[in-house]
């Protein structure tokens, strides 16, 4: 699966507003956690700035969107696509972007 076919599932997996928003307050967080474990040169802070990230975006799914993390199943297009999901958030284009895909986003609700 490329990473073009797998968006719309992705964003399938994230219509509620609030689960897209800890998304975004979890990559933040991890991201400066990140920066601070290059800086400090420790590893612990790597470690837990995955840790942080992760515990905000599957909150976001158990308690908002009712549905498993897609990272589950596919790790890896999962990360690329919560990237772009955190840009066009940051940028205020999320909406546009489900609205455009919403044809698709519902018959990959129903699967």
């Amino acid at each position: 699966m490329t990473a073009a076919e797998f968006w719309p599932y992705y964003v399938s997996q994230h219509l509620n507003p609030v689960n897209r928003r800890l998304h975004a307050v979890g990559t933040s967080l991890g991201l400066v956690l990140a920066a601070v474990a290059l800086i400090w040169r420790a590893p612990v802070v790597a470690v837990s700035s995955v840790v942080v990230a992760y515990a905000f975006a599957w909150a976001g799914h158990f308690f908002y969107e009712k549905n498993r993390p897609a990272t589950l199943k596919y790790p890896l297009l999962s990360l690329r696509a919560d990237f772009r999901m955190y840009w066009l958030t940051l940028t205020g284009e999320m909406d546009t972007e489900i609205l455009l895909l919403m044809k698709d986003l519902k018959r990959l609700r129903e699967v």
